[in-house]
Parts: structure tokens; sequence; C-alpha cells
């Protein structure tokens, strides 16, 4: 006769829906946290491209004033800002210069898409100006670029 042996219940191998959920939920606090932090992140890189590029467009127009005398397009020359086109364009701002005279100007980036309502200004005296959006504060800067939450001047 042979002898049985007791057989023990089978176990089921997975995840019970409580451990799936709890999972669910620890991902989900995550990205609550995460996302906006990132936001900001991307939007403070767009604030430095922004500025930087202000920067440069002066820097070429001081260059086009010590070699010409003046910030207006001559006949032998074009300067690198002028009214009648703009002169960088990106995806999330555009640059243009306005006010241009023989011995002024003032060059203008203003956002786009997810930087709508950033705007930035540079004359030839490096006068800065910033405006933020109401999501950043809806602050104005009138003496200087406003880069993070909470700036002021």
């Amino acid at each position: 006769m042979h002898s049985q042996t007791p057989t023990t219940p089978s176990r089921s191998r997975g995840f019970t829906l409580i451990e799936v959920m709890i999972t669910v939920a620890i991902v989900g606090i995550l990205a609550a946290v995460a996302l906006p932090a990132y936001s900001d992140y991307v939007l403070r890189g767009n604030i430095a491209s922004m500025t930087n590029e202000l920067l440069a467009v002066r820097a070429k127009m001081e260059t086009y004033y010590q070699d010409n005398r003046t910030y207006a397009s001559t006949s032998s020359a074009t300067a690198p800002c002028t009214t009648t086109a703009v002169s960088y364009s990106k995806p999330t701002y555009t640059i243009a210069c306005s006010s241009i005279t023989s011995t002024t100007f003032t060059a203008t980036a203003t956002g786009s898409g997810t930087m709508a309502g950033f705007v930035y200004t540079i004359t030839q005296a490096d006068a800065k100006t910033s405006t933020l959006p109401s999501k950043w504060g809806g602050t104005t800067g009138s003496s200087c670029w406003l880069t993070k939450k909470g700036d002021s001047c």
C-alpha cells in the first residue's frame, strides 16, 4: 500500500491588488512632485537662452557701432538687428529690434508657447527690463532681468 503524503495547497504567484494599488499611488505621488519641478527647470533654461541671445545681439550691435559709428544700417553695411525683419527666432521666443537710430536701439525677446508672457528687453545703454507672466508672479523688473520666481530688482 502506498502511503500518501499530505499535499500542500499550491500558492499562486503574482501581485495582489493591494500591492499594485500601492505601487500606482507611489508613482502618482512622485509624478505629481517631479513634473512641476521639471517644467520650472525647462522654463529657467529657456529664460537663460533668451537673455543670452539678447546679450549676443547687444554685443553684435556694439561691434557694428564701433565699425560704423551708428546702430542704423548704412548703405555699405547691414546692422545685425533691423526693424524690417526679426533677427532671431527660436521655438519658444522671438527677438526683434526697435527704436533703432544712429545712437540708440532696443532689442526685445518675446516668449511664445510655453514661454508666453515672458518679455525681456535690453538697450544700447545696457538697460534691462523684464516682464513675467502671472504663473510666475506677473512681476515687472524695471531695472533688471528677473529669471526666477519671486525675484526682484
